[in-house]
This record gives structure tokens, C-alpha cells and sequence, in this order.
């Protein structure tokens, strides 16, 4: 069973296609949101189950929605 949730972190060093496809992969497992953060260039993509992905530009925060509801996640150290 899959879990509901996943989260990559780009490094420099990471291909972006890559890590989309891999985004891509998690939610034909079952995956139900993910998000590929890009601090390089201050992104994030907000990838959900059945849905087109999102794509946030400087994001000051992220929010479980109803995958992880109640959490949020400041972006402030990470983005900067």
C-alpha cells in the first residue's frame, strides 16, 4: 500500500524531469499529493492524485490540505 504523501527536496545536482517523472510515479502508486521543492529557483510543484499539478512561485508556506490535515509547512529556511 502506498503512502498518502511525498516530498522531494531538489538539490543542485538533481535533473528536474527526473524528479517529476518520479513525482509522476508516486502518483500512479496510489500517492495522493506530493510536493518538488526547487529552492534554487524559490518553487514548488504541487502534485495531486487526478488533478494537474500546481505550480507555486515563492511560496511562504505549504498545507497538508486534507492528505495531512492540520499540518503546514513554513518554507522560510528552506526557500531562502
Amino acid at each position: 500500500m502506498a503512502p498518502d504523501f511525498a516530498v522531494e527536496l531538489r538539490s543542485a545536482s538533481d535533473n528536474l524531469e527526473t524528479l517529476q517523472q518520479k513525482m509522476q510515479e508516486y502518483l500512479d502508486c496510489g500517492v495522493r499529493m506530493g510536493w518538488l521543492i526547487e529552492p534554487l529557483n524559490q518553487q514548488v510543484e504541487i502534485y495531486r492524485l487526478g488533478q494537474n499539478v500546481e505550480v507555486l512561485q515563492s511560496p511562504t508556506r505549504l498545507s497538508g490540505e486534507e492528505v495531512l490535515p492540520g499540518f503546514v509547512l513554513e518554507l522560510a529556511e528552506i526557500l531562502s
